[in-house]
């Protein structure tokens, strides 16, 4: 088994689609008129599968974010990243190291949902493993 994508349910599809634009997802495609409304699918750039759906219904607009915690993307150059987005009109804050070497920034969607920049050390490969696991 494997995850394949988060859905998000967004109040305002324009918004929140400008919004993870800037952040560096690219559109993908759409799926229109399913029982849970547009299911729009985000991927970022290099990655080849769709990890983000933005799910908008006007009937059902976003009252509360607080089930999911945050999202986690992984950026090559977090100074960098940062610069582009502040560039782009979305603000980050300033990076901070949780752990020797894993620097990392937040931000917040349109509809508030948290969103965790982090930058792998060296070497690290391209997600959480066991071995990040180990003493903790």
């Amino acid at each position: 088994m494997r995850m394949l994508h988060v859905g998000l349910r967004v109040t305002d599809l324009d918004r929140s689609l400008a919004f993870y634009t800037a952040l560096g997802y690219a559109e993908l495609g759409r799926v229109s008129d399913t029982p849970f409304g547009t299911l729009t699918m985000l991927r970022l750039p290099d990655d080849p599968f769709v990890s983000l759906e933005l799910v908008h219904d006007p009937a059902r607009p976003v009252t509360g974010t607080d089930a999911v915690n945050h999202l986690v993307v992984q950026t090559d150059d977090l100074d960098a990243t940062i610069t582009d987005l502040a560039a782009r009109g979305v603000p980050a804050e300033p990076p901070v190291e949780p752990g020797p070497g894993l620097p990392t920034s937040w931000l917040t969607d349109p509809d508030g949902y948290r969103i965790e920049l982090v930058q792998w050390p060296a070497g690290h490969p391209a997600g959480m493993t066991e071995a990040d696991m180990a003493g903790g």
